[in-house]
C-alpha cells in the first residue's frame, strides 16, 4: 500500500477527502427535531454543521474504518453481551443513546465507543454523518464515520456487562452477494426485507443483519459510490431518505 509523508494511506486519505464533502440526501432535514452545533473534528473550513438531538430518543453509531494489513477498508464491530436486556448476544456498531453533555452525535458515538471497547477518541477522525435511521421503538440512530489513520493504535479493553467481543470486516462486503441472504418481512402493511450477513473470523461465526447490517450497506454505498448488487427494498421506518 501506498503512503504519503505523514505514513497515511493514501487510498485512505482520498475517501477521507470525498466524505468530507458528503451532504445527506435532501429529505433530510438537519434542523428536524435538533439544533446545528459545530463539530471542531471535521477538518473543512470552520467545521461541519451537524444535527444535535435532545433526550433519549436520539443515538448515534460509530462507523470507525481503517485499512487492513491487505489494502482493504475494514469497519469495526461487537457482538453484545448476552446479559444484555435487548438485542442480546447480536452483532452491532459501537454506540448508544444520547447523553447530557453530549455536544452533537459524534461525541456520543465517541463517547459509547470508549465505553464500550475501551476506543479512544482521539485516534479517530470524524470525516461525516450519514442520513439518520429512525426505529419502530422511534429513536432516531445517527451513523457517524470515523477513520482510524494507525489501527496498532487500537488496544481494545471491552466493557464485559456490554460487549463480548469485537471483531472487523471488510465495508465492501455489505455490497456483495456473497454470504448474504434475505428474509421478506411485512409491518403495517408493508413489504421489506431484512439482510443477514454471514461472516466467520478467527474461528468464530457472527451474522450481520437487521439494522445494523442497513446502515452498514448504506456505508459502503457511500464510500465505494456505487449501490449494492442486490435489491435492498427497506422498511420505510428505517430511513428518512426514500428509496
Amino acid at each position: 500500500m501506498c503512503s504519503n509523508s505523514l505514513g497515511r494511506s493514501e487510498t485512505l486519505v482520498k475517501i477521507a477527502q470525498r466524505l468530507r464533502l458528503y451532504k445527506p440526501h435532501h429529505s433530510f432535514d438537519i434542523s428536524d427535531r435538533s439544533t446545528c452545533v459545530r463539530n471542531s473534528r471535521f477538518q473543512d473550513s470552520g467545521g461541519e454543521l451537524v444535527p444535535q438531538g435532545v433526550g433519549p430518543s436520539r443515538a448515534a453509531v460509530l462507523i470507525c474504518l481503517f485499512e487492513g494489513e491487505r489494502g482493504d477498508l475494514r469497519v469495526i464491530l461487537t457482538k453484545r453481551s448476552s446479559t444484555m436486556s435487548s438485542h442480546s448476544g447480536e452483532v452491532a456498531l459501537p454506540g448508544g443513546k444520547w447523553e447530557e453533555g453530549d455536544k452533537n452525535d459524534a461525541e456520543t458515538a465517541l463517547r459509547e465507543a470508549k465505553e464500550e471497547i475501551g476506543l479512544d477518541p482521539s485516534i479517530v477522525e470524524v470525516v461525516t454523518i450519514l442520513e439518520p435511521f429512525d426505529t419502530k421503538r422511534n429513536i432516531t440512530v445517527v451513523p457517524v464515520i470515523g477513520i482510524i489513520w494507525n489501527k496498532n493504535g487500537f488496544n481494545p479493553v471491552l466493557n464485559a456487562a456490554e460487549v463480548e467481543s469485537v471483531f472487523d470486516a471488510p465495508l465492501e462486503m455489505f455490497l456483495k452477494n456473497e454470504n448474504r441472504r434475505e428474509e421478506k418481512r411485512e409491518w403495517m402493511g408493508y413489504n421489506y426485507l431484512l439482510h443477514f450477513f454471514d461472516y466467520q473470523v478467527e474461528g468464530k461465526s457472527y451474522i450481520i443483519w437487521a439494522l445494523t447490517a442497513a446502515i452498514l450497506i448504506k456505508a459502503a454505498s457511500v464510500v465505494y459510490q456505487r449501490p449494492p448488487a442486490f435489491e435492498e427494498h427497506r422498511p420505510k421506518f428505517w430511513s428518512r431518505s426514500r428509496q
